[in-house]
């Protein structure tokens, strides 16, 4: 694809925007000027193709296609079919799964159709079985509210919040601490390092119906083969949620015991990220899975965006090339060059450094809360989100930590060297920060003043870097 071919296409788009609500257009015109000008570090954050981006914006959105691929609920759906199975086909070559489901809107929707997937599989399945009855329609009023009762009380172990876990791994404000009779497990505290037997005597203790594995701030490579036979001791279901690096994990960057797909019985992904996709979700699953996957609409999710399953389609081709594994493999070194850069200059860790594609920075060390540290890099062209450590003194809110992930960067072209650069520019902000007061007089955990200069200093340096490493080259909207 040309670069005048690219540039008509999106300015042609926002003339046709701009004719019906032209503060839209406005706002994304100034959404791609702030996102060229900028350091993106957020780790959850990534660039999709020119081709990814324009499979979004077409009529297929404007179709209704409920149900499955040849099972659906509305007629019509031939050309929604062909999209949904190509989505199925790349995602099962790409990560060599048995199944794959790619209709969750969402990495939480994706959580939510596993969750009830299991649910359905491990509990309503063999009860309905006893009760000599097809499906709930069948059973008695009693037996269903047994069946209610059964299935809202079940076990889920996974990783804390402030350990790296995410919110759905059973953190008690979502939706996953309320639906699960729920405990956690951590890490340890000297090295914020997983303790496999300590994950195992958690699980023995607790025999959970779903063990939950993989993160969204982990440093560290998961031994995913451990956790599976940690799963099997106790009878539970091995699930994993790799949206973080489902990119490495494609990339062939995480194989063997280090590669979930083939240790877990089901595993959850969004399609942004790492994998460079369309805002949303997937299901990976075991044969044995499948059929409960498989009515994740109606049972979770509404209607399938079909627009963004044929993004996916496309972004999951372009993770076949053998170019996206030069790209994992960058990831991983770009993330190991920013860790260095931050412990050479006396930054602090959790774990000590990184094997995947984040680093997770205790910014107490500079007398600051995470939420001061984010805002402060911000002002100063570095976008990042602030992060719990584990054993959070902050919380949740405020943190201690700041996340980085090096996937959006390395999109761009960044490479080792410059990733040290911007652990220099980091530390050189937070650094020349200091916590502000409230208005009693006290520490402020939230509010905080950089020395003058700094931020429009980095800026300055940020700008030289980007300039080499453009976003969209060639991209030019009239």
């Amino acid at each position: 694809m040309t670069d005048a071919l690219i540039s008509s296409a999106y300015s042609q788009a926002l003339e046709v925007i701009a004719s019906v609500e032209p503060r839209i257009a406005d706002a994304t015109r100034a959404e791609l000027a702030d996102q060229r000008s900028s350091l993106k570090l957020i780790a959850s954050e990534n660039y999709a193709s020119p081709a990814v981006l324009l499979t979004m914006g077409t009529w297929l959105s404007d179709k209704y296609a409920e149900g499955t691929v040849g099972h659906r609920f509305y007629a019509g759906c031939q050309n929604v079919d062909t999209v949904e199975s190509l989505a199925a086909e790349h995602a099962r070559e790409l990560f060599g799964a048995e199944y794959a489901y790619a209709q969750p809107h969402s990495g939480i929707d994706a959580n939510l159709v596993a969750f009830w997937s299991i649910l359905a599989h491990r509990v309503e399945g063999p009860w309905l079985e006893e009760a000599g009855a097809k499906n709930v329609n069948d059973l008695t009023e009693a037996d269903w509210e047994r069946l209610r009762n059964e299935l809202g009380n079940q076990r889920l172990l996974g990783m804390s919040l402030d350990a790296g876990g995410h919110l759905t791994h059973g953190f008690r404000p979502n939706i996953s601490g309320k639906m699960f009779h729920q405990q956690q497990y951590g890490t340890d505290p000297e090295t914020g390092l997983l303790d496999y037997d300590v994950v195992r005597a958690r699980a023995k203790e607790f025999k959970p119906l779903v063990l939950v594995a993989g993160y969204s701030a982990y440093p560290r490579r998961v031994n995913f083969a451990k956790m599976r036979e940690i799963a099997d001791e106790v009878g539970a279901t091995l699930m994993v949620d790799m949206a973080h690096f489902a990119g490495l994990v494609a990339g062939k960057v995480f194989t063997g015991d280090e590669n979930p797909v083939p240790h877990a019985h089901v595993v959850t992904t969004t399609t942004h990220k790492s994998l460079r996709g369309p805002r949303g979700g997937m299901v990976l699953a075991t044969e044995e899975y499948a059929p409960s996957v498989d009515r994740g609409c109606p049972m979770v999710l509404g209607g399938p965006l079909s627009h963004v399953m044929a993004a996916k389609a496309v972004a999951l081709a372009e993770a076949r090339r053998p170019e996206f594994a030069t790209y994992a493999k960058q990831v991983a070194d770009n993330a190991q060059s920013l860790a260095e850069g931050f412990l050479s200059r006396g930054a602090k860790l959790v774990t000590g450094g990184t094997d995947n594609h984040l680093v997770l920075l205790d910014v107490t060390g500079f007398g600051l809360t995470g939420r001061q540290a984010e805002s402060a890099l911000l002002d100063a062209g570095v976008v990042t989100n602030r992060n719990s450590v584990p054993g959070d003194p902050n919380g949740a809110w405020y943190t201690s930590g700041i996340r980085f992930g090096t996937p959006a960067l390395t999109t761009r072209g960044f490479g080792q060297d410059e990733f040290d650069r911007v652990a220099e520019l980091v530390v050189d902000v937070l650094s020349r920060t200091q916590p502000g007061t409230t208005k009693t007089g006290g520490p402020s955990k939230a509010t905080y003043v950089t020395e003058d200069g700094v931020a429009d200093r980095t800026k300055a340096a940020s700008a030289e870097m980007l300039d080499k490493f453009p976003l969209y080259p060639g991209l030019e909207l009239s």
